[in-house]
């Protein structure tokens, strides 16, 4: 990590050392200095904010005002007057002359958050002034002027609503100037406990107390929970084991008495077959038994193929209606032209462990011993711990994937940082 970004994230309180963190945070240091658009994307409660301040505070605008605006808490009747102002009398309740925010805040930077809730005619409104610096106040007719630097933020995919007609596509690449995504804190599970530190001695300064600490088992569930709320969402259960908990020392059997979702299973599921009452253990037994039975049939397919070629077997060149199995003939003429047209062959027939086509009887097998047809067999203990034979499949698929842990994963039917865990706790690495 730079000295650079290091000195930034003290500056403005950030926590993290992930890299996904520390590339969104570079993007947001290097257009800093410049007067260009930025759209800040990512899930509600990751810290969007937090970017667009650290973007304000390192632009030659940092003297000037910032102002932040959630487009969705804002009625859609009153936002065109509070953005750009109005005139007295324009509409009812308007007794006076109004300044907007772009007026008030010019020369400085105007942070739009939710953008994607933002009415029609106010997109339009806007794509104006992002364009040219030129707006109206409601009910007036004289052009106004302002320099605004104009950071937007939302937790919608912007390209749907394009889509469905609900945004602008020219105000959409307007905005889009430079993208920034903030990572979710579940794709930087590294820093979700030196967070949940952080806030644990925020809180216990703030209400005079000891801090909280976590044990091994409550660290790894914390890390494995899927966060849907973000760090918001975790700042929460920081402040509430800080202020209801008995115990200092907080176990995992604690964590899980207080909030049962940490442990809620989240795999991957097909949509088409999401439905009420759905188990995602058995569907998870149920792609990996698919997985087996496909690595299975494949090594019967070469077993059949390899016996064919071992006890110089064929097959008729002309086949018997009706019949079941395999119709296999001895000899060594026409070898491979037969058994191509084996493989489009169904024909079989089979009587007393022995094949036949053309009147001919072959075995399949050559005995060495009859008499005792076992004796070069063993006796194996078959493997009924769970932990082992997940340890096998997991070994198998990155042995297949030749290492690539996302592509195991996907097979698995798990996600990487569940994978990257059980690598660990197995000692695969």
């Amino acid at each position: 990590m730079s000295e650079k970004l290091q000195s930034i994230k003290q500056r403005f309180g950030i926590i993290g050392r992930s890299p996904v963190l520390d590339q969104a945070l570079g993007t947001a240091v290097r257009v800093a200095p410049t007067d260009l658009t930025v759209l800040i994307t990512g899930e509600s409660g990751v810290g969007k904010e937090v970017f667009s301040k650290i973007i304000h505070g390192l632009s030659p605008r940092k003297h000037n005002k910032f102002i932040a605006i959630n487009c969705g808490a804002i009625p859609e009747g009153t936002i065109n007057s509070e953005l750009f102002g109005h005139e007295k009398g324009s509409f009812t309740g308007a007794t006076g002359d109004r300044k907007g925010y772009f007026e008030t805040v010019d020369q400085g930077t105007i942070f739009l958050d939710e953008i994607g809730e933002m009415p029609a005619d106010t997109q339009a409104f806007l794509l104006r002034v992002l364009e040219s610096g030129e707006y109206l106040r409601v009910g007036s007719s004289k052009v106004q002027k302002t320099d605004v630097r104009v950071i937007a933020a939302t937790n919608v995919d912007l390209i749907e609503n394009v889509r469905k007609g609900k945004f602008r596509e020219d105000l959409y690449y307007r905005l889009n100037t430079v993208p920034i995504k903030v990572p979710a804190l579940k794709d930087r599970p590294e820093d979700i406990i030196l967070l949940f530190r952080k806030f644990a001695m925020d809180f216990a300064e703030k209400y005079r107390t000891t801090p909280i600490h976590l044990d091994e088992k409550a660290e790894l569930i914390l890390e494995n929970y899927q966060w849907p709320g973000n760090v918001r969402e975790l700042r929460n259960v920081a402040e509430q084991l800080s202020v209801l908990s008995e115990n200092k020392l907080i176990s995992g059997e604690e964590l899980i008495e207080k909030y049962p979702q940490f442990v809620r299973r989240f795999l991957p599921m097909i949509s088409e077959l999401k439905g009420e009452g759905d188990n995602l253990d058995s569907r998870e037994l149920l792609y990996q038994l698919l997985v087996e039975m496909k690595k299975d049939l494949n090594d019967l397919k070469a077993l059949v193929f390899g016996l064919i070629q071992t006890n110089d077997l064929h097959v008729p060149e002309d086949n018997t209606a009706g019949m079941t199995g395999l119709a296999l003939l001895s000899g060594q003429e026409h070898h491979q032209q037969n058994v191509d047209k084996f493989q489009e062959s169904g024909a079989v027939s089979r009587q007393g462990g022995r094949f036949e086509g053309d009147g001919e009887k072959v075995q399949l097998i050559i005995e060495k011993d009859k008499a005792n047809p076992y004796r070069d067999g063993t006796e194996t203990d078959e493997v009924l711990s769970l932990e082992e034979n997940e340890k096998e499949l997991i070994s198998k698929a990155l042995t297949k994937h030749k290492g690539r842990r996302r592509d195991a994963a996907r097979e698995l039917g798990i996600s990487e940082r569940t994978l990257y865990r059980k690598i660990k706790n197995y000692k695969l690495d």
